[in-house]
C-alpha cells in the first residue's frame, strides 16, 4: 500500500523538476525549493504515521487512499502554486496535514501518550494552517512571507517537542519508531528522486538528434546518477539502518537524519536531474549561472545532505564529503568557460571518486575494526556483512527503548504493541512515533 501511495509523489517530483526548468532564475529556484520542502513534509509525516499504524488495515488504507487523492491535487497545482494555483496548493496541503493528524487523534484514546502527542501536533499545526490558507489567497510577496513562516513553524515543531499550552511537550524518547521500516521508506524516496533523473535523461535524449556530443552527454548523465546511487546505497544506507534499529533513542535519529537531512539530498537530486536535461539537450553550450548552479550546486547539496545524515547517525564528520564539496566549489569558475558536457564529466568524476573511496573504505573496515572507525562510521548492527533480513519480516511491535521485536506480537497478527495501559486500537504496529 505504501508503494502505491508513493506513486503520487513520483508525479510531484516530476512537477518540481519541470517547474525548476521552466524559468532558470533565482526566484523560480527558491519557489521550487519552498514547494519541495512542503511536498517532502507531506510525505515524511505520512511515513511517521505508517510506521505506527498498519497500512494493511482497512481504516489506514482508506486514509492513505484519501491522502493520495488530495496529494494528487496538490501536485497538479505545483506549476502555478505562486500564481492562480496558490489556493489549490495551500488548501490541499492543509487538508493532508490536518486530516492525517485528526485521523490519528480520533483513532487513539485521548489519555494515551501517543494520543497526547498527536493532540499537540494538531494544535501546533493550527497557526501554520492559517498561514498557508491566507498565503494562498494573497499574492506576491505576502504569499512568500506567509508560506515561509508556515514551513518554519512546522519544521520547528519537532525540535520543541510540539510544546503546547496545557498539553506540555514530548521528547524524542517518546517517538520510538521501527527503524528498519522508517529507513527503508526514506531509501525508497531517494530511489524515486533518482528515477526522475533517469527519466529526464532518457526522455530528453529520445527527443533530440543523436550525435557524438549528445550520446556522450547521455552516458555522463546516466553515470552521474549511478554515482549518487552508489554513494547513498553502497554501504552507508544499510549500516545506518542497523544503527537506527538498535539505537537507544531512535526517535532522535528519525527526526534529524531522516526527516531533516534527507531533504537536502532530495533537493540535490532534483537539481541534478534538471542539470542533466540541460546537458543532454545542449552539450556544447558554455556554462551559464543557471547551468553551473544546477550541476555543481545540486551535487554539492547532495554531498552536504549525506554528510549531515552520516553525522546524525554516527556522530562524526565525513571528511571525504567535505573534500568533495571543496573540489566542486573549485570547479565553479571553470564551469563558465567550458562546455556543459565537460563540466558534467568533471562533476561526475568527483562523485565517482567519492563512491570509489566509500567502497575501498568499506573493504578496509571489514578487514579491520580500526578501518571502520577511521572512515568515521561504526556499524552497530550485529551482522557485519549486512545480511540481516529484518525488513523482510512483517512489522511487529517493538519495545519502547530496546528495539527488540516482541515474539508474541509476531504470532498474533492482531497484536497492538507494547503500550500497556494506553489501550490503542488494533490498527497500530507498536509503540511508534509522533508525526515529526
Amino acid at each position: 500500500m505504501e508503494l502505491f501511495f508513493d506513486l503520487v509523489f513520483v508525479f510531484a517530483v516530476t512537477q518540481l523538476s519541470h517547474r525548476l526548468l521552466d524559468q532558470l532564475t533565482v526566484g523560480n529556484a527558491l519557489e521550487t525549493l519552498l514547494l519541495l520542502v512542503a511536498v517532502w513534509r507531506a510525505w515524511v509525516d505520512t511515513t511517521w504515521v505508517t510506521n505506527w499504524f498498519d497500512p494493511d488495515r482497512t481504516p489506514v488504507r482508506l486514509l492513505l487512499v484519501t491522502l493520495m487523492l488530495v496529494s494528487l491535487v496538490m501536485s497538479v497545482a505545483i506549476p502555478e502554486a505562486f500564481g492562480e494555483g496558490g489556493p489549490m496548493f495551500a488548501l490541499a496541503y492543509v487538508a493532508i496535514q490536518a486530516g492525517r493528524t485528526a485521523f490519528v487523534v480520533l483513532a487513539l484514546e485521548r489519555s494515551s501518550s501517543l494520543g497526547r502527542n498527536f493532540q499537540r501536533i494538531l494544535a501546533w499545526f493550527a497557526i501554520p494552517a492559517v498561514l498557508w490558507v491566507a498565503g494562498g489567497m494573497l499574492e506576491g510577496e505576502a504569499r512568500y512571507v506567509l508560506w515561509v513562516l508556515a514551513l518554519a513553524l512546522e519544521y520547528t515543531g519537532p525540535v520543541t517537542g510540539f510544546w503546547t499550552p496545557g498539553l506540555g511537550r514530548s521528547t524524542t524518547a517518546d517517538w520510538t519508531v521501527e527503524g528498519g521500516h522508517f529507513a527503508e521508506r526514506c531509501r525508497l524516496f531517494v530511489i524515486l528522486a533518482l528515477g526522475e533523473s533517469i527519466l529526464v535523461t532518457g526522455t530528453t535524449f529520445g527527443e533530440i538528434e543523436a550525435s557524438t556530443a549528445t550520446v556522450s552527454a547521455f552516458v555522463v548523465a546516466f553515470l552521474g546518477s549511478v554515482a549518487l546511487w552508489w554513494i547513498y546505497f553502497s554501504r552507508v544506507a544499510e549500516t545506518a539502518r542497523g544503527a537506527f534499529s538498535s539505537a537507544e533513542d531512535p526517535g532522535k535519529i528519525a527526526r534529524s537524519a531522516y526527516t531533516y537531512f534527507h531533504l537536502p539530498m532530495i533537493a540535490g537530486i532534483i537539481a541534478v536531474a534538471a542539470a542533466d536535461e540541460l546537458m543532454v539537450a545542449h552539450p556544447g553550450d558554455r556554462g551559464t549561472a543557471a547551468s553551473v548552479a544546477l550541476t555543481i550546486g545540486g551535487t554539492a547539496l547532495f554531498f552536504a545532505g549525506h554528510a549531515l545524515f552520516k553525522w546524525a547517525v554516527f556522530g562524526v564528520l565525513s571528511w571525504p564529503r567535505v573534500v568533495a564539496i571543496a573540489a566542486l566549489i573549485a570547479l565553479i569558475p571553470v564551469g563558465f568557460v567550458v562546455s556543459a558536457l565537460a563540466l558534467g564529466v568533471a562533476v561526475t568524476l568527483i562523485a565517482a571518486a567519492l563512491a570509489v573511496w566509500d567502497s575501498l573504505a568499506y573493504r578496509e573496515s571489514v578487514r579491520s575494526p580500526r578501518g571502520a572507525a577511521k572512515d568515521e562510521e561504526v556499524t552497530t548492527d550485529d551482522d557485519p556483512d549486512n545480511t540481516d533480513t529484518d525488513l523482510e519480516r512483517p512489522l511487529a511491535a517493538r519495545s519502547a527503548h530496546s528495539g527488540e521485536t516482541d515474539p508474541e506480537d509476531d504470532e498474533d497478527p492482531g497484536a497492538v504493541g507494547a503500550g500497556e495501559g494506553d489501550g490503542p486500537p488494533n490498527i497500530e504496529h507498536g509503540p511508534g512515533p509522533t508525526v515529526s
